[in-house]
């Protein structure tokens, strides 16, 4: 799921790459100093909800995440917390499992993408 290219006339935008070495994108390992976006009014959260929501956007990947993403991240957690209680379908897994890869949240998924996360010598 790529966002959009990066905007210079918005000094905020997530978009932006931190460094580009042979056609990858380095993402920060300390993760993303961008403000956490607020969630989705469309329900009430809940506190682990929140937890995750918070280190979703606190992660490297979400340097590359702009706020087009937050309809894809707060779909991702409402699968994951399924999953993690046990009440998911098997539809809901897989929902988890493709959009995990399309955040970049996995290895699989960031390989795609072009991301890797830079580790510090």
């Amino acid at each position: 799921m790529p966002g959009p290219k990066a905007n210079p006339v918005k000094p905020n935008s997530r978009h932006r790459s931190p460094g580009v070495r042979s056609g990858l994108i380095e993402l920060p390992a300390e993760g993303c100093s961008f403000p956490v976006p607020s969630l989705p009014k469309t329900r009430d959260w809940a506190p682990e909800e929140k937890k995750l929501w918070r280190n979703l956007w606190k992660s490297p990947q979400a340097n590359e995440w702009d706020d087009s993403f937050i309809p894809a991240v707060a779909a991702y957690i409402c699968h994951a917390v399924a999953v993690y209680d046990g009440s998911a379908s098997a539809w809901q897994a897989q929902e988890m499992r493709h959009l995990g890869g399309q955040l970049g949240l996995t290895p699989a998924g960031m390989l795609p993408l072009g991301w890797v996360v830079r580790h510090e010598q």
